[in-house]
């Protein structure tokens, strides 16, 4: 045996997965493009600038956090670029694009980095931005204009109710569900087209990049409240179209209540997350002062991840028996 050679040890696990970071997150960004162009179709030019915008002001942000801070610089495993993309697509066109500064400075610096960086923040960053911009500038955030904006045209900005919001006003929706569906409403960037968006998870459960559970009670949850306890004197089934292909909730439930970081880790504990997701998205849309509550919903569950691994994990084995042995031990 040649004694120059070292023998190196190492903590497991040993086997090494092409699904690294920056190719998981290369899958959203695929994932999502489908409903970014047409947000553009419908929108405008607009739409492009603020999603580039904030693209571009998050990865500035963690870059110059992490060069300041003299950490290793990660915007290259693109989760920076996810976060600013996702907070573009929580926002109408008509955002000010100056409020994007302070956004994705909250989402990135204060919600992100100052937790540790990726995979140690306790909220989602994107979620978390979303409700600090509308509590800081709620007149931002509550403008849907239907169809292609120009803000050097007043004309264009048309104002419209979203179908949550007549719902809510006890009022039957001016657009039909299947205009809900297929994109043709107003509302934020990344919600006026749900099958764009429910093509985007079904590419990424295809992937592997998510799994079915949280998605699927999240939407079912919302969906069998909605046609039970129809709103506006709509039937059943019209009240479950309008709040399941309306609002936030096929964006949150696919692209934000997903996340790794923020989301339980076992099979029983997403499905416990997807339905707690839903129930609140229900009491909020209901119950609450404002139509939409999946962004609530979700940052209210991110917080209970750590309690729902805790019930729902896998007991390690042998750890009774040890415990019964200690107990034992101690009694003689």
């Amino acid at each position: 045996m040649d004694s120059n050679k070292t023998l190196t040890l190492s903590p497991s696990p040993h086997v090494k997965h092409k699904n690294n970071t920056q190719a998981v997150m290369r899958d959203v960004l695929i994932a999502l493009t489908p409903a970014f162009i047409w947000s553009i179709v419908i929108y405008g030019w607009m739409a492009a600038v603020l999603t580039v915008l904030s693209v571009a002001l998050c990865v500035f942000y963690e870059f110059a956090y992490q060069k300041l801070t003299k950490k290793p610089i990660t915007v290259s495993d693109c989760s920076a670029a996810i976060t600013g993309m996702l907070i573009a697509f929580n926002l109408p066109v008509t955002t000010a694009p100056w409020v994007l500064i302070f956004g994705c400075f909250f989402a990135i610096v204060i919600v992100k980095q100052l937790f540790g960086g990726i995979g140690k923040n306790i909220v989602n960053p994107a979620i978390a931005a979303r409700i600090f911009m509308f509590v800081s500038w709620p007149g931002q955030l509550s403008h849907f204009p239907k169809g292609y904006y120009n803000p050097f045209v007043s004309a264009d900005a048309v104002s419209s109710a979203t179908p949550l919001t007549a719902l809510k006003g006890g009022a039957v929706p001016e657009t039909s569900v299947l205009e809900s569906f297929f994109g043709q409403i107003g509302g934020s960037l990344g919600e006026i087209s749900a099958l764009l968006l429910l093509a985007g998870g079904a590419y990424l459960i295809i992937r592997r990049v998510i799994t079915w559970h949280i998605p699927v009670a999240f939407i079912a949850t919302v969906a069998v409240f909605a046609f039970f306890f129809p709103q506006a004197g709509v039937s059943g089934l019209t009240s479950m179209g309008y709040h399941v292909f309306s609002g936030g909730l096929i964006l949150g439930a696919i692209f934000m209540a997903t996340d790794y970081t923020t989301s339980p880790v076992t099979p029983v504990g997403r499905l416990i997350f997807g339905v707690g997701c839903g129930l609140l998205t229900v009491m909020i849309r209901y119950l609450g002062a404002y139509p939409e509550g999946a962004s609530f919903a979700i940052m209210i569950m991110n917080l209970l991840v750590w309690y729902i691994d805790r019930i729902t994990m896998p007991r390690v084995f042998g750890q009774r028996k040890e415990k019964k042995a200690k107990e034992g031990g101690e009694a003689k």
